[in-house]
C-alpha cells in the first residue's frame, strides 16, 4: 500500500436543496481510498452512501443537488475544480462506477458488443479488428459463455447476472485506478451473488486497481474489504481495518448493526433490534445523530458533536465514550 491514497475526501457536504428545506444528504464525509485496497461503505438505506459515490464523480442530480464544502482529491487532483470535459476524461477511464442495477447502466437500444466495443475505443483508439478481439476477450474473463455469440446480443437477452457481469467488463474495459461498486449484488439471485464477488475480487486483485464497496451487508464486507466505514445520517461514524472492528466495534450504532445479524451457530434467538428512526436529513440535531437511539447517551452526546477518537490502531470512531478511554 502505498503512503499517499490514490483517492481522498475530506468533509464532503452534498445537499440536495428542496423547496420545503436543505437535506443534508452527506454532512461531513471524509475517507481515504489507497491503490490495491478495497474499502468498504456500510450503513443503513438513506445515510447518503450513494450519494457519496455520485459525488466523488460528480454525477449528482442536476437542479436538485449540489456539493457545498469539501474536496475530492483524485491522485492529488480536487475534482470538485475539473471542468466538465476533464470529468469526463476521468469517470470510466480512472475512476469508473458499477451501479446497483444493471438494467439503470445498460442501452437497451444498443447491442452488448456496441457498448463494450465504445469503452475499449475510448482508451485505446485502435482498429475495429483489434477493438473487437479486446471485447471479446474481455466477456471471456468475466466467464461470460459463447463471447463470439452474446456480444451481439442485446440487454433484455440475458439474465440479471449475465447483465451485471458485463456491466464489469465494461467498466474494467476502460482499465480504471478506482472501481466505485454501489450494491453491485442487489439485483442477482443469491445463488449467483457469491460468484459475482468472486469474480470481483480476483479482477480487482489481478489489476491492483483500489475499490470503494458500497453495502449493507456485513458478509460481504468481511469477504471482500480490508478497511470499513460505517455511515450513519450522513457522516461516518466509525472506520478501521475489518477484523478490528467487527472484533472491538466502537461506536454504538456499530455495535447494533453487528449485534443484529443472524447467528449461524447455536441456538435459535430473537434478533436484536436498533429501536426508533433515524433522525431527518433537514433537521439534525446538534449533538451526535444516534443519541436518540442509543441506550449509552449522556447529556453531553445532545449538547454537542464528539470528535473522532482513536479506537485501536488506524481505527476510529465518534463516540464522547472514547474521550475519556
Amino acid at each position: 500500500m502505498s503512503a499517499a491514497p490514490i483517492l481522498e475526501v475530506r468533509d464532503l457536504h452534498t445537499h440536495f436543496e428542496l423547496s420545503r428545506g436543505v437535506v443534508k444528504a452527506v454532512d461531513g464525509v471524509s475517507f481515504t481510498l489507497h491503490r490495491g485496497e478495497v474499502l468498504g461503505l456500510v450503513g443503513e438505506s438513506g445515510c447518503g452512501k450513494s450519494l457519496t459515490a455520485l459525488s466523488v464523480l460528480r454525477l449528482l442530480p442536476k437542479g436538485i443537488a449540489r456539493t457545498v464544502q469539501g474536496q475530492i482529491l483524485y491522485d492529488g487532483q480536487d475534482l470538485l475544480t475539473k471542468t466538465p470535459r476533464e470529468m469526463r476524461e476521468i469517470r470510466g477511464r480512472k475512476i469508473s462506477m458499477i451501479l446497483q442495477d444493471p438494467q439503470t447502466s445498460l442501452n437497451p437500444v444498443f447491442s452488448i458488443g456496441d457498448q463494450l466495443r465504445e469503452a475499449i475505443y475510448r482508451r485505446t483508439r485502435a482498429g475495429k479488428a483489434a477493438v473487437m478481439r479486446e471485447a471479446v476477450e474481455a466477456l471471456r474473463r468475466v466467464d461470460i459463455a459463447a463471447p463470439e455469440q452474446r456480444i451481439g446480443q442485446f440487454p433484455h437477452q440475458m439474465s440479471g447476472g449475465m447483465k451485471q457481469r458485463v456491466v464489469g467488463a465494461i467498466v474494467m474495459a476502460g482499465h480504471p485506478e478506482v472501481l466505485i461498486a454501489d450494491e453491485p449484488t442487489t439485483a442477482l439471485d443469491v445463488t449467483i451473488q457469491l460468484q459475482y464477488l468472486k469474480l470481483l475480487k480476483a479482477m480487482q486483485q489481478e489489476t491492483g486497481m483500489a475499490m470503494l464497496f458500497i453495502t449493507h451487508d456485513f458478509g460481504v464486507v468481511a469477504r471482500m474489504c480490508d478497511r470499513v466505514a460505517v455511515m450513519y445520517a450522513g457522516r461516518i461514524v466509525e472506520c478501521g481495518p475489518v477484523q478490528q472492528v467487527f472484533d472491538h466495534p466502537s461506536h454504538p450504532y456499530t455495535q447494533a448493526l453487528i449485534a443484529s445479524v443472524p447467528k449461524m451457530t447455536g441456538s435459535a434467538e430473537r434478533l436484536y433490534t436498533v429501536e426508533g428512526q433515524p433522525p431527518s436529513l433537514m433537521d439534525l440535531p446538534i449533538g451526535c445523530r444516534f443519541a436518540p437511539r442509543c441506550p449509552h447517551a449522556e447529556q453531553r452526546c445532545r449538547d454537542s458533536y464528539p470528535g473522532s477518537f482513536s479506537a485501536g490502531d488506524a481505527h476510529t470512531a465518534d463516540c464522547w465514550r472514547l474521550a475519556a478511554a
